[in-house]
């Protein structure tokens, strides 16, 4: 009989993912205030929150032995929570298995229940409204991921623009009022460079395009590297496609004819 996830195979990556999925009931239970909960996709959309899926028996076995195991040592970390659960778990009764196996069976029907009368209540339009959100978290994560990648791969860094370097430089020579939101400041600061004269912005501007030609050569090289190695999820999709050959003369009358 199957009570849950193979424990063997993979370890690692499943001590990850039960530490992720135990680490708020360890806040719960440390904190006096509640966990607060995000949304989920439904309730975005101004629908109630979908039926959630019963807990396996693992995690049923988890959840009973966690507070026991944590009461008698209280200097326990939520890795050696983890461990020591899972390993008590393979070693734990056939009987308290058969147990926590029928009361998840038993759960799982009423979920499955719940869950076909909810899906038949959503319209067409929710339910596009709610694949989109997916979507959009799947790309929100992507785009996280490939941020942290970009940076361990070293990419030049975009030098900040000649306003920036006023803001930049605005922080020292005038600082925040402490009575002063930052907001306040940052409007305020934003009035004085529209009303900067051109020759004095030019200041800022020159050295904004100096570090810009420097960035523009760095970031090619970089690039080239990316593109050698592999990397060229990294690489700015221009970058991969050939340039157009330039239109003639010629060109340009034959086809106006």
């Amino acid at each position: 009989m199957i009570y849950t996830t193979t424990l063997l195979s993979s370890r690692g990556g499943l001590i990850g993912s039960l530490i992720n999925k135990v680490r708020p009931l360890a806040a719960a239970s440390i904190s006096n205030s509640p966990v607060v909960q995000s949304k989920t996709l439904e309730e975005q959309v101004g629908l109630p929150p979908r039926p959630k899926k019963p807990l396996t028996p693992y995690f049923r076995f988890m959840r009973e032995q966690r507070p026991k195991l944590v009461a008698a040592n209280p200097k326990i970390t939520t890795i050696e929570v983890v461990r020591q659960l899972s390993k008590d778990w393979s070693d734990a009764d056939v009987q308290l298995k058969d147990r926590l196996q029928a009361a998840f069976k038993k759960d799982q029907q009423i979920y499955m229940e719940q869950r076909t009368k909810y899906d038949a209540t959503l319209t067409d339009e929710q339910r596009a409204e709610i694949k989109q959100l997916k979507q959009d978290v799947v790309d929100a994560k992507e785009r996280r991921q490939l941020r942290k990648r970009v940076k361990e791969l070293g990419r030049p860094k975009k030098p900040a623009s000649a306003f920036l370097r006023f803001i930049a430089s605005e922080r020292t020579n005038t600082p925040q009022d402490p009575k002063q939101t930052y907001r306040e400041w940052h409007q305020k600061t934003t009035a004085k460079w529209t009303r900067l004269p051109d020759s004095e912005k030019e200041v800022y501007m020159q050295e904004s395009r100096k570090e810009m030609e420097l960035y523009k050569k760095a970031i090619t090289v970089w690039e080239e590297k990316m593109i050698r190695l592999g990397h060229i999820d990294v690489v700015r999709h221009g970058n991969l496609i050939d340039p157009p050959e330039p239109k003639t003369r010629k060109t340009q009358a034959a086809k106006e004819k």
